[in-house]
């Protein structure tokens, strides 16, 4: 019986406080497609009696052979079990002497990027299997990429399998000289191999008589002595407020978590937007004041001061401010199904703010077979890219390698609000005093006025494209009366579309009425008198030569003078390449009417229905 089991059954209340004192890890393992991942973290809970008797009741019933296989404590999905694969994020949970541990199995198919990049967003070590039968694939070189652009620490190699290649140390030893020339090329503190086999259990929680010329820790040993205290950013200060707590008239606290660094009372503090600057008077919580708070304790800030401070306001010293920009580059993973709308505004959620934002660039996309950046005219489910990003007013953040809290951030969709990107941004170093932060906080936004509706959203919702329909031709034609008998038509087919009237209007005007009714993905109607061709060309160049469609109605001129005798002929310009020729002395109304309709077809205006 071990000395945690004798002070359970002794003073359980004691055995919780030391509970709550052990220091937490997250580790989350990765790997290609049955290197072992699963296996792995299953033996690690079996021989460190973390598994429940039902819970190995279940296995032995749903393994194939006599023994349990102990991947399926972690593969809980029914398409886990019947592919072989892990598919979503399993999250377990166990603690030993030294450590608590919660563990992130993540699925090592490329299809499930999005799933492995949130299983390892906030871990501490990623555990890396390969296959000692294949080495080092692309598959291996990509995790770790992920990993290290995820920017976690620690690396810990399992080279598994061992077992199938008779424990052999030259097998263990190319493995491990060919990882750490790739690894060199990426951002980890330090890498660590182990010859296991995951299996059997050689080098998991024990050591393996099978390896003797191996004189390294086990994994777990690894995973209960990494220090992990050291990579949280203890020095730079962000307190980003998530509440005002305001009990009654002589109380008035800050509530947030410390992202990083470290409060006490009497630090001289700026809050921002305001620039307004005061000292720590007390640090609360709920077993009463504190000295002192750093990164990962929850607390409420007092301060000397009256400062009008309000949730997505953020805390941090005079002498070690973050960087306040409203632009700024990212790497982003795309998590959705639906892809990139770079037409459309997103929101960003970035600590306690909520800001809109719009994607400006795609610098490049990263080629998950070669790790190469590639050009990428848009990004879709599972790809990583580096992007420009605008923002409505000003963020407060820090790049991603040196503060994961205030690196990062999320896109949602600002009409289903789906999280559909996470982004972790990459800055190049430039020092802001108090002077250059409050200048960019009161300055305009950086985003050009975009609408949160996409063309390609409004195309979704109503079936078309918005256009506009331009009818020219003389006094007489006939252009009102095709204009009133196509809407009728579009309209009885199931189309949006209106016909914009003219009474009191000018050329401009009439222009601007039509841009805004095709932007809003309407097919407008429009026969307004334009006699020049510079007077069209305006109109092309104002709505865009391909959501324009000209329809020259070429009735014959007698017959339109006969019909309009009091009307201006003079100074008209036929159109020289219109998109359409009726001639309505010639057809009949209807007759023009399908013509239109067929050459809008035949532009891809409509979905099919």
């Amino acid at each position: 019986m071990t000395d945690e089991e004798d002070l359970i059954r002794e003073d359980i209340e004691a055995y919780l406080a030391k509970y709550q004192e052990k220091e937490l890890l997250r580790f989350v393992s990765v790997g290609s497609v049955d290197d072992g991942k699963s296996t792995l973290i299953g033996r690690i809970l079996y021989d460190t009696g973390m598994v429940f008797e039902d819970q190995m009741a279940a296995v032995r019933a749903a393994s194939q052979s006599d023994k349990p296989d102990l991947a399926l404590l972690t593969d809980g999905l029914k398409a886990e079990r019947e592919q072989g694969i892990t598919i979503d994020v399993a999250y377990r949970y166990f603690t030993t002497s030294k450590r608590k541990f919660i563990i992130a199995d993540t699925p090592g198919h490329i299809q499930y990027t999005r799933n492995m990049v949130t299983g390892a967003s906030t871990a501490d070590v990623a555990l890396i299997l390969i296959d000692a039968r294949h080495g080092v694939l692309q598959q291996s070189r990509r995790h770790a990429y992920i990993a290290s652009l995820l920017g976690i620490p620690h690396l810990a190699v399992c080279v598994n399998k061992m077992d199938l290649r008779d424990y052999s140390q030259q097998v263990f030893d190319e493995i491990s000289a060919d990882f750490t020339a790739f690894g060199k090329t990426l951002r980890f503190k330090d890498i660590q191999f182990f010859p296991v086999s995951a299996l059997v259990g050689d080098n998991v929680v024990s050591d393996s008589e099978n390896t003797p010329w191996y004189d390294g820790p086990n994994v777990l040993e690894y995973l209960e002595t990494v220090p992990i205290i050291e990579d949280r950013n203890f020095h730079d200060l962000r307190y980003p407020v998530q509440y005002v707590i305001r009990p009654d008239l002589d109380y008035r606290g800050f509530a947030a978590e410390v992202a990083s660094g470290v409060i006490a009372k009497g630090d001289e503090v700026v809050a921002l937007p305001s620039g307004r600057t005061s000292k720590v008077k007390a640090i609360d919580t709920y077993d009463g004041e504190l000295d002192e708070a750093f990164a990962g304790q929850s607390v409420t800030i007092r301060l000397t001061d009256e400062i009008d401070i309000s949730r997505g306001d953020m805390i941090v010293k005079p002498d070690n401010l973050p960087r306040v920009t409203r632009r700024f580059d990212a790497h982003l993973v795309w998590m959705h199904e639906k892809p990139l709308d770079t037409e459309k505004a997103y929101l960003i959620k970035h600590s306690t703010q909520t800001v809109r934002a719009q994607i400006d660039k795609i610098y490049h996309e990263i080629d998950m077979d070669s790790l190469q950046p590639k050009s990428s005219d848009g990004l879709r489910l599972n790809d990583i890219a580096k992007v420009r990003l605008s923002c409505h007013r000003a963020l407060y953040v820090d790049d991603y390698q040196r503060n994961r809290e205030t690196g990062a951030f999320i896109v949602i969709d600002s009409l289903s609000n789906n999280t559909v990107a996470a982004g972790m941004i990459a800055l190049e170093f430039a020092d802001q005093n108090l002077s250059d932060v409050m200048k960019e906080l009161h300055a305009e936004s950086a985003m050009e006025p975009k609408t949160f509706v996409s063309p390609s959203e409004r195309m979704e919702r109503f079936g078309q494209r918005g256009a506009t329909v331009w009818l020219t031709g003389l006094p007489g034609s006939g252009r009102w009366t095709l204009a009133y008998a196509l809407e009728r038509k579009l309209f009885d087919l199931g189309r949006t579309a209106t016909v914009v009237s003219p009474v009191g209007e000018d050329l401009r005007s009439m222009i601007s009425a039509a841009k805004a009714v095709t932007d809003a993905g309407l097919i407008n109607i429009c026969a307004f008198p334009s006699r020049t061709r510079n007077d069209r060309e305006l109109l092309v160049e104002r709505i865009g030569r391909d959501r324009v469609v000209q329809v020259y109605v070429n009735t014959d001129e007698a017959l339109c003078r006969e019909r309009r005798p009091d009307a201006d002929f003079t100074g008209f310009e036929p159109p020289e390449n219109p998109d359409i020729t009726v001639a309505l002395d010639k057809m009949r109304i209807d007759k023009a009417v399908e013509i239109i309709l067929e050459a809008l077809e035949k532009r891809g205006q409509f979905e099919a229905q």
